[in-house]
């Protein structure tokens, strides 16, 4: 037996051997091909750097050339001028001379004014004798010297150092994160940088192992980049920066983890009325669906009782507010409550959240509840309940509802509502989720748990979660705050 252990031992270690041997021999021909790619790319670059060079010497020699030809030209043609003025000028000496020489006293006056005016109008006396152009051409001489000390400096490209996230100038808000970084040291070679992110629930260090893959965002020229339009249907995201150059990638900077506080919830399809066809964040209204599903129900065990709801899809991490699927049979909405509730609790805090319904819907409300509210109670007509009503049918309508009251809003009605509630403050607000210009707020005190709640009939409606209070709205209750507001007659 012990020699049978150490035959295997020894027959392991053999296959070690012969698989490390045939590494290194892989590894003998990929030096062989990258050096050899290497020196390629190398010579390329100079190839590059000559044809630089020989372009930029063209251009200057084109330059001398044409600076010579033009001071030729203009140096030419004034030595022509002078030369013709010199030949006039001597042969108006030689007339002058002859003239005075053969002429009587009394014809002298005559013969000196005519040498006068001819002297005077003489090209002699009219030419410039200073050169138009100067000889000297040092002045297109060029010095290479700091250019030459800057190529006896080249050398190969570093590895570039891992870049350092700054999490004070970070910011996480609006459903963005700006994410700054900086160099540990100057490196005027880097050509871009690579951003990688992922979302997790777990808080501190990134784990090696997570379920979501790291996304990938390339290209940065700078030491700062703003992911926008995020959902944050997790609790935090890590972050990592690699710095590259021409030729090469650093190493990833030190991962983060940046929390990312936000308000998710999905809709509980056990609460919904039989009419509404719930999918996850989607509700559409289906004329036939109670009957459908009595028809089921009776097909399952002969009775006329409504069947049970299918249970909601299988969720992530769940959190200790959402509600435990338990609201199905006869605690579902019935008759004309055509009403859905989220599965989150609000006890506390601030949320947010978006929902946009299809105009053509005969009546749209949208909300808070308590978990209190009764299977035939409607939105809005009770104590436990408050929100926004859209009416289509037989007369349009946009009104605050709670308690039964109603108060007729004078705004126009938006596609897109969002919904802010400040539970510990007693505030509701609703507000046209394009523009965030606040529609209605709603001041009490809660004294129970909250359930975001919706209702439709005859028509269709999105939810949008995972969204942060938008800084337009914590302005607008800061200011709302500090005045009575005119919306605050409906409590």
């Amino acid at each position: 037996v012990q020699d049978q252990k150490i035959i295997t031992t020894l027959a392991m270690k053999n296959e070690e051997i012969q698989s490390f041997i045939y590494s290194l021999k892989q590894m003998l021909l990929n030096v062989e091909a990258n050096s050899t790619k290497v020196q390629e790319d190398l010579e390329a670059e100079f190839q590059s750097l000559f044809s630089v060079l020989e372009e930029l010497k063209e251009g200057m020699l084109m330059k001398i050339k044409q600076d010579r030809a033009s001071r030729t030209y203009e140096l030419q043609n004034q030595l022509a001028a002078c030369t013709r003025a010199l030949e006039s000028s001597e042969e108006l000496l030689e007339t002058a001379n002859q003239t005075l020489q053969a002429m009587d006293r009394q014809d002298f006056p005559q013969a000196a004014k005519q040498i006068k005016d001819g002297v005077t109008m003489a090209p002699a006396f009219r030419l410039s004798l200073k050169a138009k152009v100067s000889d000297n051409m040092s002045h297109l001489m060029v010095d290479f010297a700091q250019e030459r000390q800057m190529l006896q400096a080249l050398k190969f490209l570093p590895v570039p150092s891992a870049p350092v996230i700054d999490l004070a100038e970070s910011l996480v808000a609006d459903n963005c994160v700006t994410l700054v970084w900086r160099m540990p040291d100057e490196d005027s070679k880097i050509d871009h940088y690579v951003l990688e992110y992922r979302r997790t629930n777990f808080e501190g260090p990134p784990r090696l192992k997570e379920d979501q893959p790291w996304m990938v965002i390339e290209g940065i020229r700078q030491t700062e980049y703003t992911l926008t339009g995020l959902k944050f249907d997790m609790k935090y995201m890590n972050f990592r920066v690699k710095a590259c150059n021409k030729a090469v990638a650093g190493e990833f900077s030190e991962p983060v983890t940046l929390e990312t506080p936000a308000f998710m919830f999905r809709l509980d399809a056990s609460t919904s009325h039989q009419n509404l066809r719930v999918d996850d964040l989607s509700v559409e209204w289906d004329a036939m669906g109670g009957k459908v599903q009595d028809i089921k129900a009776r097909e399952k065990d002969g009775k006329g009782r409504t069947a049970s709801p299918i249970n909601s899809p299988a969720r992530g991490t769940p959190s200790p507010k959402r509600m435990p699927s338990g609201r199905g049979g006869r605690d579902r909405f019935t008759a004309e409550s055509y009403t859905v509730l989220g599965d989150t609790l609000i006890d506390g805090g601030e949320h947010y959240w978006e929902v946009r319904y299809e105009p053509d819907s005969k009546a749209f409300g949208v909300g808070v509840a308590y978990r209190s509210l009764g299977r035939f109670e409607q939105l809005g007509k009770t104590a436990a309940s408050w929100c926004l009503h859209v009416n289509n049918w037989l007369q349009v309508s946009f009104t605050a509802k709670h308690a039964n009251k109603v108060k007729v809003l004078d705004a126009p009605v938006p596609d897109c509502l969002g919904v802010h509630c400040d539970f510990h403050q007693g505030l509701l607000s609703f507000y046209n989720g394009r523009t965030k210009q606040v529609l209605h707020t709603f001041k009490t005190r809660f004294t129970q748990p909250l359930l975001p709640a919706f209702t439709v009939w005859c028509g269709s409606f999105q939810v949008t979660t995972g969204l942060q209070v938008p800084s337009s709205v914590r302005c607008l209750q800061k200011r709302g705050s500090a005045t009575s507001s005119s919306n605050t007659s409906l409590t």
